[in-house]
């Protein structure tokens, strides 16, 4: 198998095969508007709604809430929902449109077509959210007086960058595991975006809910410690990356298994 224009062949058959899936990936991502489309409105809504509701308060001395990083991060509620629908995107049409066969195919090792998503769409959301949350500090700070430097701030910072990261890899895992595009949209958008919200409310149901993958990653988030979580900030993130790595191990073990 050539590499292909541009890409100079890798020194080993394994990393030529991989370099091609990559490489494959990168020119999906490139002319497909589906798969190029959510990044930029993720970007567009973390950073832009924020700077919005910054404006909207109007050089005050109040927040959202007591917590900064809850005004600050209002944007990413609507941004999240676009990087989720991209990680779902970058396998769940191809399982579809039955198009992962031919994938297959181009990229007889299921590990290395698997692993150039992972990798691609990581890259992406890094960007997402170093953008998004350069943006949504820059936009609301410049508005709304607050604490925008120091350890809580850093921590903050380096979340928010690293949260998208972490959703797209759990949402391209769980897609590649449920094998559907629909599917995967069906359980994503409700428990992501519908139920882990409204019972994190709920004081007797919050107790388990604060564990889910994406509650526990916001938690990270927020400069403030709440007294009804059972861990840290950090511990969050962590929480949420092994969500993530699961998710990931349990795509690759799927697509194997699919092969």
């Amino acid at each position: 198998m050539s590499a292909p224009h541009g890409i100079a062949p890798a020194p080993f058959p394994i990393l030529r095969s991989f370099t091609f899936a990559l490489r494959a990936e990168q020119i999906k991502l490139a002319t497909l508007r589906s798969l190029w489309l959510p990044p930029v409105l993720a970007l567009v809504f973390t950073a832009g709604v924020t700077t919005a509701i910054g404006a909207a308060l109007g050089g005050t001395e109040h927040h959202l809430t007591d917590d900064p990083g809850v005004g600050v991060y209002y944007g990413l509620t609507f941004g999240q929902a676009a990087v989720a629908c991209f990680g779902v995107l970058l396998i769940g049409q191809e399982f579809n449109t039955r198009m992962i066969d031919v994938s297959l195919i181009a990229v007889p090792r299921p590990g290395h077509l698997y692993g150039a998503k992972v990798a691609l769409g990581a890259l992406v959301a890094l960007g997402v959210g170093a953008g998004g949350t350069a943006g949504a500090f820059a936009g609301y700070a410049a508005t709304v007086p607050g604490d925008w430097d120091g350890p809580a701030f850093a921590r903050s910072a380096t979340a928010g960058v690293l949260y998208p990261v972490l959703l797209v890899v759990f949402c391209l895992g769980v897609t590649t595991i449920l094998g559907n595009l629909t599917a995967a949209l069906a359980v994503l958008v409700p428990t992501v975006f519908l139920l882990s919200p409204l019972l994190s409310g709920v004081s007797g149901a919050r107790k388990v809910v604060q564990f889910l993958p994406d509650r526990a990653g916001q938690y990270a988030l927020h400069y403030t410690d709440d007294p009804e979580i059972a861990y840290g900030h950090w511990t969050g993130l962590l929480i949420m990356a092994l969500w993530t790595g699961a998710a990931a191990f349990g795509g690759l073990y799927a697509l194997r298994r699919a092969r």
